[in-house]
């Protein structure tokens, strides 16, 4: 059974052509609930809706960083991390969903946890095409394969649902997704 917190964002244009939407300093919120569920690996592939969580995770000691080069990799990566005795998330765009299908089964027949932040493309305002097919079934893909998945519009319900996944993800050996809205993100705007 998912959880989902819907609500409505405003939206104001910043000066370098992304539309954000005004809210607190979400992702230290996120960095911190990480921290306190003892997060030590850091899975992404670089995207700017994940930037500022990303660089205060570089700028934890106690955290390690890896880059990958394709998102099904962090879950091989957190799988190794979970048998040595320690806890990691994997951060990745809604498009990184579809690359993850297979690999999805490795935390599910293994029953260890797997701890997802997803920043979503293709629904709010989308500008690129390409990033609405995945983005459209980013959800349902996830609890078909077996995901709980937490879907937040509000950036004030960020860290909780971090902290509701987490919870249930290390305390449980299950997988659970916490799906970021481009409405909470803001849209990507492209100019001619």
């Amino acid at each position: 059974m998912a959880t989902q917190t819907r609500g409505r964002g405003r939206a104001n244009k910043d000066g370098g052509g992304m539309v954000t939407a005004d809210a607190p300093n979400w992702p230290s919120l996120v960095f911190d609930k990480l921290r306190e569920f003892d997060v030590c690996h850091v899975t992404y592939v670089p995207d700017s809706g994940h930037a500022r969580l990303i660089e205060l995770c570089h700028a934890a000691n106690e955290m390690k960083p890896t880059v990958l080069t394709t998102e099904e990799e962090g879950i091989g990566i957190l799988a190794g991390a979970w048998l040595g005795g320690e806890r990691g998330v994997l951060l990745m765009q809604s498009s990184g969903v579809g690359n993850c299908i297979n690999t999805l089964s490795l935390a599910r027949v293994c029953a260890f946890p797997l701890l997802m932040i997803v920043t979503m493309r293709g629904e709010w305002g989308e500008a690129n095409p390409w990033q609405v097919p995945m983005g459209q079934i980013a959800a349902d893909t996830l609890r078909l394969a077996g995901a709980i998945v937490y879907e937040v519009t509000e950036p004030e319900a960020a860290a909780p649902a971090v902290e509701a996944a987490a919870r249930i993800a290390f305390n449980g050996n299950l997988t659970a997704a916490v799906l970021l809205s481009q409405r909470m993100l803001g849209a990507k705007l492209f100019k001619d």
